[in-house]
């Protein structure tokens, strides 16, 4: 109990707890938008993939690291694109579509790295974002500039999604398109447009994990993290104030069996701390789940003029 709370009550635990939920919290923006639409986007894995190698890529060829960024998203717009175009366009299964997204966005980054770097055994670094030293907010002034940015879009969200014309649009497509289709609304462009800035979303966060978190790019540095977007969506009830809740949830539980790891409690298996973030949110969102109101047109493809 004694080093439960000195693990609490130190500020390094929570600049860790805000570190680990950055890119949970773009990524599980980017989902929402996507199933707001009515579109499941499990393309998200590889997206995020894509968005860590091309941004990484791109500032080790010597962009800015602000244009690293938006060359992520820009990959994650192109795969979301494609996602679109097979579930909206051809109405094709969204669970198909977004497993070969997946599949296809990492394999294309590995490759890229491959043929970039054929000869390299360590991967090359780069000069990352530096912490925001001047904001005065101990917790924020150890962050990098893309916390901030994911902090301020969980607002911004909430305001273009339940207060403008578009985020109407999207909530329409996702609850009833046939309804949207008869107020003149297309079905096709506002889910097109949604899982486009999703997958963009999804971009970044992967960027944050080369630009940020570390300074290289190696296989398996997302290591899930996608999964776990999709389920805190679901946790969030489709709102992104709950989101953020979810993203600091796991990050916490994450950070804690961190510093429980290394607190060398030697009579507990390593095992089970790793699985504690897990089954504390598989319990969590088992909990909340059961009164989440989901999109009613989740997952169900549409065709104009069908009734």
């Amino acid at each position: 109990m004694t080093e439960m709370i000195e693990i609490l009550l130190n500020p390094a635990f929570w600049v860790a707890v805000l570190r680990i939920a950055t890119p949970l919290i773009l990524g599980t923006l980017g989902v929402l938008w996507c199933e707001r639409a009515g579109v499941l986007n499990l393309g998200i894995e590889g997206i995020m993939v894509a968005g860590a190698f091309a941004g990484w890529l791109a500032v080790y060829q010597g962009l800015p690291l602000w244009g690293g960024v938006a060359v992520a998203a820009l990959a994650g717009a192109a795969f979301g694109l494609l996602h679109a175009l097979l579930t909206v366009g051809l109405a094709l299964s969204q669970h198909v579509a977004g497993l070969g997204i997946t599949l296809l966005a990492t394999a294309l980054s590995y490759y890229g790295y491959r043929v970039a770097f054929p000869k390299v055994s360590t991967p090359p670094t780069i000069a990352p974002f530096a912490p925001m030293e001047g904001l005065g907010i101990p917790v924020l002034s150890a962050q990098t500039p893309l916390t901030l940015l994911a902090i301020l879009l969980v607002p911004l969200s909430a305001w273009v999604l339940f207060r403008t014309p578009v985020g109407l649009a999207v909530r329409m497509v996702g609850e009833n398109p046939q309804a949207a289709e008869g107020q003149g609304v297309s079905v096709a462009a506002v889910r097109t447009g949604a899982i486009v800035a999703g997958s963009a979303l999804m971009g970044v966060a992967g960027s944050f994990l080369t630009l940020s978190a570390f300074n290289a790019f190696f296989f398996n540095m997302v290591n899930g993290r996608g999964w776990i977007c999709v389920a805190l969506v679901v946790f969030a009830s489709w709102r992104p104030g709950k989101a953020l809740l979810g993203a600091l949830l796991f990050a916490f539980f994450d950070a804690l069996q961190l510093r429980l790891q290394q607190a060398g409690a030697s009579t507990i298996p390593y095992q089970v701390y790793l699985m504690l973030p897990y089954v504390l949110s598989i319990l969590a969102l088992v909990l909340v789940a059961r009164k989440a109101a989901y999109p009613q047109a989740l997952m169900k493809p549409y065709r104009q003029g069908e009734r």
